[in-house]
């Protein structure tokens, strides 16, 4: 007999065949466990002690691996910026992942919360190192990804052990690949198996959340353990919702640091709705922007400022819009004699309103032939906008309009370049179009787009580059103004999709902006639901509306600030 090693004897397992077994109290705690652990997505900010983490790390280091090859990588999170673009991407794959299911289906998915990664205090990404070539790895030779599998072992380790510590985790997959490839500068050949959120749970369900939300079911035993082979009456599963599709984003570029909500905050304007004497999540899609504007600090917010931005642009000599340029000025004149549209609506709904006519001070050109406007003037628009911003985040919501004639154009080159889609995906017909000014605009924008790729190549997807090549004087001061608005903590609610559009541009140069920002509805263009899902936000409203000038930013305001006083005055739970 070995001294070290098995130092078990062929008779001693022949005679007692289980007797490798830990006993029925460890079994029994096992079973416990194994019917015990759930996906958690609700938590509570408080730390985790780092021996509980370190514990739950080991655990997924002690997973079994196909030839010992051990290829997990256990990437954990603690930075608040870090987590708040995982959010961005995180919201923005659910919003495309809804749009693949019929209706009902749909808005069932939109109720759900299915991630946590801002309130958990940790993330943690469980990383694939497959860069060993798989002939070299015993038994990956033969099964390819089962490097992978051994990967998904190690989850399920850490996933058990901190439900036996009583902590909560959850398997967010809700990425495209990519994405977190990029955000967490992975180098090629290493594959990330999601995002694991980690932390004290603030819910504790006695059964697997999408079931009891009606989701789904568990499957019976025998429904899936067959015998000897598959059998012969096969039935298709049914088809995965989850995209495969990857599209990277662009690095953000480098501007003056945005702060996103704690995971306290975000956690305290949960609990403020789930005290109420409703059920929870009962207002949907207004209840979740009430809980971002307060974990914003902003519980006692009555008002705010539709900051109205007007301007000219070249493009309209191209025959792109149904209006003459002048009408531009026409609604200034309208709108500071308080009987404009936008003016009106901004006036019934409580709100301040500040007019701004963003100009060039050098030529603009008309997309097609020539930039729209030369980088010191998309600078100094920037700045101006930053700083409107952050002057209106002191008197409540900032609510995003604009005016300018044949913009609509402007916009459609915009999205297409960020969204990386043809015009005819981002093309609409604008206010009193008609199918060949359709043409015309799908034409300009192909041109646009195209002699822009050719001049700027990879650095068009840079937002400033990208301004000043296909942008406009009001895009570059709404782009600031997000930005300003947002580094002073205020929420911004945007229109339609010109305020959207550069709200797009401020989040890809600074992420964290997404965690202000406010959709206040879906207008008719085309574009717009495509760029409102790329920045993770449903809307308050749907009702097809086309006017511009902040009308559709001022209604969702009207609701929210109902939304927040309805928060503050409803009864509240006595326990």
């Amino acid at each position: 007999m070995p001294i070290i090693g098995d130092q078990s004897a062929a008779s001693e397992r022949a005679g007692d065949p289980s007797g490798w077994a830990l006993g029925e109290q460890v079994a029994a705690a096992l079973a416990t466990v194994l019917g015990a652990r759930r996906d958690v997505r609700r938590y509570r900010p408080d730390p985790v002690p780092a021996e509980l983490l370190d514990a739950v790390l080991g655990a997924g280091h002690q997973a079994p691996s196909v030839g010992h090859s051990q290829p997990w990588r256990f990437i954990v999170v603690r930075e608040a910026a870090t987590r708040d673009r995982a959010v961005l991407l995180s919201d923005r794959e659910r919003l495309r992942q809804a749009e693949q299911l019929e209706p009902d289906r749909r808005a069932r998915l939109l109720d759900l919360q299915l991630e946590g990664i801002r309130e958990a205090p940790l993330g943690i990404v469980v990383a694939c190192d497959r860069r060993a070539p798989a002939a070299g790895v015993l038994g990956r030779a033969s099964f390819g990804d089962a490097d992978l599998w051994s990967c998904a072992c190690a989850i399920e380790n850490m996933w058990l052990t901190a439900r036996a510590a009583g902590l909560g985790m959850g398997w967010v997959t809700l990425f495209q690949p990519a994405d977190l490839v990029e955000l967490l500068h992975l180098p090629p050949g290493v594959e990330t198996l999601g995002w694991l959120c980690l932390g004290w749970p603030d819910e504790r369900p006695p059964e697997p959340g999408l079931q009891r939300a009606g989701w789904s079911q568990r499957l019976t035993l025998d429904e899936v353990v067959m015998s000897e082979r598959w059998p012969d009456d096969d039935q298709a599963p049914p088809p995965s919702y989850l995209a495969t599709a990857a599209q990277a984003v662009p690095p953000a570029s480098q501007q003056a640091q945005l702060a996103a909500p704690t995971a306290g905050a975000v956690v305290s304007a949960r609990d403020s709705g789930d005290r109420l004497l409703t059920a929870p999540g009962s207002l949907g899609v207004l209840d979740t922007m009430v809980n971002r504007v307060l974990a914003l600090g902003h519980a006692e917010l009555t008002g705010g400022t539709l900051a109205l931005v007007f301007a000219q642009h070249p493009v309209t000599a191209l025959g792109v819009s149904a209006y003459p340029a002048g009408v531009t000025t026409d609604v200034l004149a309208a709108t500071l004699a308080g009987e404009a549209l936008g003016a009106v609506t901004a006036a019934a709904t409580g709100l301040a309103i500040r007019s701004v006519w963003a100009s060039a001070r050098s030529v603009q050109g008309d997309l097609v032939r020539t930039d729209a406007l030369t980088p010191a003037d998309t600078a100094r628009l920037l700045a101006e906008g930053s700083e409107l911003g952050r002057s209106l985040a002191a008197d409540g919501l900032v609510c995003l309009g604009e005016v300018a004639v044949g913009n609509t154009t402007v916009a459609a080159a915009l999205a297409g370049v960020l969204l990386g889609v043809p015009a005819t995906d981002v093309v609409g017909l604008g206010v009193g179009a008609d199918a060949a000014m359709l043409e015309r605009k799908r034409e300009v924008v192909d041109t646009a787009t195209e002699r822009a790729r050719v001049e700027y190549g990879q650095d068009l997807r840079e937002p400033t580059v990208l301004l000043s090549a296909l942008g406009g004087p009001e895009f570059a001061m709404l782009t600031g103004v997000v930005l300003g608005a947002a580094s002073a903590g205020a929420a911004v609610v945007l229109d339609g999709l010109a305020t959207s559009v550069a709200a797009l541009l401020a989040v890809r140069m600074q992420p964290v902006a997404q965690a202000h920002l406010i959709a206040g509805q879906r207008s008719r263009e085309r574009a717009h639901g495509l760029v409102l899902t790329e920045l993770g936000l449903e809307p308050l409203l749907d009702l097809r509306l086309r006017s511009g000038e902040g009308v559709g930013a001022c209604l969702g305001a009207q609701l929210l600030l109902a939304g927040l006083r309805i928060r503050r005055t409803v009864g509240r739970v006595s326990f």
